[in-house]
Order: structure tokens, then C-alpha cells, then sequence
């Protein structure tokens, strides 16, 4: 494939790769042979761990120097469900009155592609002498366990003495229209059981039995009772969410043993894991009184609350696409979590990518005209971000 590729022509051939979550699917195979033809360096480490399947990874950079703007994403994708739902396969890249459908149409290998085609097109016109770098951080691992896919890339490539300066990552944060979003951060994700003991006996002598209901109910209406803060400048309010609340008791006539709940918080920058463990069983130990006997189990987070502060980067960027979309693009923490969370550490990371609508549907699409304007956004990132010789402008330029 050409360094002239459009991103159609991109999207379409990654498309057609069954890379579901851990399959390489020959995605990152493609990658390699666009990227090493246009003069980057390209790797692709397999990382494994017990008990997660071994996940292939790509990292490419072309340039040596500072500063290194990162493009980061995953070829990998979720399952596309029944095939015979689909207008024409999900694997087919087809196109129809101007939309592109296909697994992964904007989650992301339509962002993928377009980052490469502003990429080559860039490199093209500037010709030799990049006053910086050029990276490519991709996973096989973003919709599985992300054990074998961004952390350990990250790792791998500092412990090679790869540095960063900026990141963008491609996932589609647009809810409506291309243009409206820039992710600038993401809430935290922290997943608890809780389990009130009682003792299993006849409902017509309950003083034999002891109900561990009632006490759940307690317990669940203290979680839920009292907001956890009140939002901050950049995030919404912290909300738990109770997700399950069971005996499994399939008689009508036995008081069951235990009751079970399971509920998720997703916080802001004002907790972390451990401050909201504390807060969590604090408000256990007021609702229990010492009379409900409980067990709490929180799952280990790898989730925390991040905030990229609004600097030069994010201006660099907000004006690219307002420039090419005419909307000034709102800065939001909203959503799920996605790898950005580890990139983080890294250096300051953003997201900008696609219109999300379709993303993990059936028929999951892309309007043609997007990819293209996605494409002219990054090219004019790229054009900000390395000003030529004698130009104003760069990353740390407002």
C-alpha cells in the first residue's frame, strides 16, 4: 500500500482483518509493512502472563529526537456477535451510500487510519529533517483483560529509552458529531462485593434463623444514600451504582444464609482507590451498627482518576479542529475508562477520534466524509505541532 493511501483505503484493509480480542488478525501485520515503508522503526513484542492469553503489540517511531508526539490506539476489536445480522459481514469494509461498516469502523481502526494517512502525508510534504519524532504505540489488548497490551508496551519501550512528549489517542470520543469532544481525562473505576452473613432456617421459626436481608438493604441504602462529592471543575459528580443484589434462593420457604450485592464507583479526581475503600467501609461501620455482619471485597483497581490540565497541547488541538470543523470542541472526562489511564504516567495524554454512536453494534459504521475530515485534523495537528522552519507555533505554543 502506498504512502498515497487514504484513509478509506486504510480503514478498509484493517477492517478486513479478524483481529477479536487477543487475534493479531494480520492488523498489526499491515501496520508493520505501511510503517516500515515509510521509514519508521517498527517492533511488535508479545507480551504474556499466566492465566491472560500472550497479546501481540506494535511500537514504530521514526525520528530521534525531541519533542515525540505518540499516537496511540488498538487494532484489536470485540466480537461482532451473529455475522448473518450484518448488511455485509463484519469483516467486509464495505461501503454504502458514503458509510464504511465493519467491526471496528470507529473503535478504532478508523482512527487508526487516519492517523497513519495524516502521518504519511505529512512526511511526504515536510521530506527529510523532522525537527522531532514521530510514535506509533498500538495493542492487541485493549477490549480483553489490557494486561499483555499498553502497560507492558509502555514499560518495554521506556526501558529501551523511548520518551514521549504528547499523546493522542485515537478512541471515538465524539457522542454526536465530529468535532464536539476532546477527552481530557477519565474517571476512575473501583468494583465491590458485599456480602451480609446470616443463618438459613424455616420462615416459619425465623427466631431459629437469622434474615441477612433486611441487613443488606441497610447496608446498600448507606452506599447509596449520600453523594460522594459534588463534582470538580472537570468532573461530574462520583457515582456508585449497584450492579447485582441476590440471594440465589430458589425456595419460597427457606431464609437464606447470605445476600450478595456487587456495586461500581466511578469517582473523580478528589479519591483514589484507598480513600474511597475508607469512605466505603466507614459508611458499612455506621450502617451496621454492629449487628449486621458483613464481608467487603474490593477488586484491585488499575483505574485511577486522571485530569490532563488544559495547556498549549489541548489549545494545539482544540484549534486544529476547530479550524477544520468550525466547533470549538468541548474538553469532557465523561465515559469509560480506556488506556489513556496508562499512558498517563507516561506523559500528558488527550483523546480525540471518531463519532462513537455505533461503537460494539451491530452494523457498526463510519460516514467516509469523517474519515477524511478526521484525517485533515490530524494533518493539521501534525503541521502545528512540527511548525516548518521559520514558523511560530509548536507544543509549547498557546
Amino acid at each position: 500500500m502506498s504512502a498515497e493511501a487514504s484513509p478509506l483505503d486504510l480503514a478498509q484493509a484493517l477492517l478486513r482483518c479478524p483481529s477479536v480480542t487477543p487475534e493479531e488478525g494480520g492488523a498489526l501485520a499491515l501496520l508493520d509493512r505501511i510503517l516500515t515503508a515509510a521509514g519508521f522503526a517498527v517492533s511488535r513484542p508479545v507480551f504474556s502472563e499466566s492465566g491472560t492469553p500472550d497479546v501481540e503489540n506494535l511500537y514504530a517511531r521514526i525520528g530521534t529526537g525531541a519533542p515525540c508526539l505518540l499516537f496511540a490506539g488498538h487494532t484489536d476489536v470485540v466480537p461482532p456477535g451473529d455475522a448473518a445480522a450484518w448488511r455485509s459481514g463484519p469483516f467486509a469494509g464495505a461501503v454504502a451510500d458514503g458509510v464504511l461498516y465493519g467491526r471496528g469502523a470507529v473503535d478504532m481502526k478508523g482512527g487508526i487510519a487516519c492517523m497513519l494517512a495524516a502521518t504519511l502525508r505529512f512526511l511526504q510534504a515536510r521530506g527529510p529533517g523532522l525537527p522531532g519524532s514521530i510514535a506509533f504505540l498500538i495493542t492487541g489488548d485493549e477490549e480483553g483483560p489490557a494486561v499483555n497490551g499498553t502497560v507492558k508496551l509502555l514499560d518495554w519501550a521506556k526501558a529501551r529509552g523511548e520518551r514521549f512528549d504528547h499523546c493522542l489517542l485515537g478512541e471515538p470520543t465524539n457522542p454526536s458529531t465530529l468535532g464536539d469532544t476532546i477527552k481530557i481525562g477519565r474517571r476512575g473505576s473501583l468494583t465491590g462485593k458485599l456480602t451480609v452473613h446470616g443463618r438459613q432456617g424455616h420462615v416459619a421459626y425465623p427466631h431459629r434463623a437469622e434474615n441477612p436481608i433486611p441487613g443488606m438493604l441497610r447496608l446498600a441504602s448507606a452506599l447509596a444514600a449520600d453523594p460522594l462529592d459534588g463534582g470538580t471543575a472537570h468532573f461530574d459528580a462520583s457515582n456508585l451504582e449497584f450492579t447485582t443484589i441476590d440471594v440465589g434462593n430458589p425456595a419460597t420457604n427457606v431464609i437464606p444464609a447470605d445476600a450478595r450485592a456487587v456495586f461500581n464507583i466511578r469517582f473523580n479526581e478528589g479519591w483514589d482507590a484507598q480513600t474511597l475503600a475508607a469512605e466505603i467501609r466507614r459508611r458499612l461501620d455506621a450502617a451496621a451498627g454492629g449487628t449486621v455482619r458483613y464481608a467487603l471485597d474490593l477488586a484491585p483497581s488499575n483505574s485511577p482518576a486522571f485530569l490532563t490540565q488544559p495547556d498549549a497541547f489541548v489549545a494545539l488541538v482544540s484549534d486544529a479542529i476547530e479550524a477544520e470543523t468550525g466547533l470549538r470542541p468541548k474538553l469532557s472526562t465523561t465515559g469509560g475508562t480506556s488506556d489513556a489511564r496508562f499512558i498517563k504516567d507516561f506523559c500528558p495524554v488527550i483523546e480525540f477520534g471518531l463519532v462513537g454512536e455505533t461503537m460494539h453494534q451491530v452494523d457498526e459504521c463510519v460516514p467516509v466524509a469523517d474519515l477524511d475530515r478526521l484525517t485533515a485534523i490530524y494533518g493539521r495537528m501534525l503541521d502545528a505541532y512540527f511548525p516548518a522552519s521559520g514558523q511560530t507555533g509548536g507544543p509549547s505554543a498557546g
